[in-house]
């Protein structure tokens, strides 16, 4: 079950976001793929959910182009929660989850208990189950995206594929929800591909980084082996360290306070 990207070219009318890109995503890990903001992770998410069509190149799942797989058919093994989806006018959140049912749903098929089944138990993995009457413009921010999560869940692709996941969680619901990723990979065997800003938690909680900047991949490969001083200056263009996490032994950045004669630098060069 692999998903692999190559001489991928990605963008949108008079703008390519992505070019040259040959990427392959580990099967039955985590990868988790980071970046300055505006650097494309959002594209390349998009794309390998076959959302996005390449300008160039292909994506492959189990060696087919997604282009050749049927949406629906595609939907039942690639799941995609973009950023801040919009919400529905006075949706429940049972309402919403229910939604990750319909690429298995038929024409004239009836909702199943297989359906209900997969609807309640992402909703008591996200902690949502006393809140499913709730209309979803009620819910914190954080619980919103916690439903949208839910959603996804419930899809129950081989493939999750989640765009900035902890977006409006306080520290204790990012890292249940990390913790969730966990257990999808390791209990469901879920390949998940992730965009996250926190070097510490995408080091952590991932087997694979993939690290986009400047058009392309500038690396990709274990975190020990990634993340080194040189590419986070060179990507993040932050003097840092790295050291040991002293919890998981995974790389942890340690950035370096910059000097107001680096600022200075840095705003010439960007003039």
């Amino acid at each position: 079950m692999t998903l692999t990207a190559r001489r991928l070219a990605v963008g949108y009318p008079g703008r390519t976001v992505l070019a040259d890109i040959d990427l392959e995503i580990p099967s039955g890990r985590i990868t988790a793929v980071v970046g300055p903001n505006a650097c494309g992770k959002s594209t390349l998410l998009r794309a390998l959910a076959g959302i996005a069509r390449p300008a160039a190149g292909e994506i492959r799942l189990d060696g087919i182009p997604l282009a050749d797989i049927a949406p629906k058919r595609l939907a039942r093994r690639i799941a995609l929660l973009p950023q801040s989806p919009p919400v529905p006018a006075g949706i429940s959140v049972e309402a919403l989850v229910r939604r990750g049912r319909h690429p298995h749903q038929r024409w004239l098929t009836p909702w199943s208990a297989g359906d209900q089944e997969a609807v309640d138990a992402a909703l008591c993995r996200t902690g949502l189950e006393n809140l499913r009457a709730r209309p979803l413009e009620r819910l914190s921010g954080g619980q919103r995206q916690r439903a949208w999560v839910a959603l996804a869940l419930a899809q129950r692709t081989d493939h999750l594929l989640l765009d900035e996941p902890t977006t409006f969680l306080d520290l204790r619901h990012q890292l249940d929800l990390l913790a969730l990723v966990t257990e999808l990979n390791a209990v469901d065997d879920a390949t998940v591909v992730l965009v996250l800003h926190d070097l510490a938690q995408a080091a952590r909680y991932a087997h694979h980084l993939v690290v986009v900047a400047d058009g392309g991949i500038a690396a990709d490969g274990p975190p020990a082996e990634v993340l080194t001083e040189e590419l986070v200056t060179t990507v993040f263009e932050v003097d840092c360290r790295v050291v040991p996490d002293p919890v998981s032994g995974s790389p942890l950045v340690l950035p370096l306070p910059a000097t107001p004669q680096k600022i200075r630098a840095r705003e010439k060069e960007n003039r």
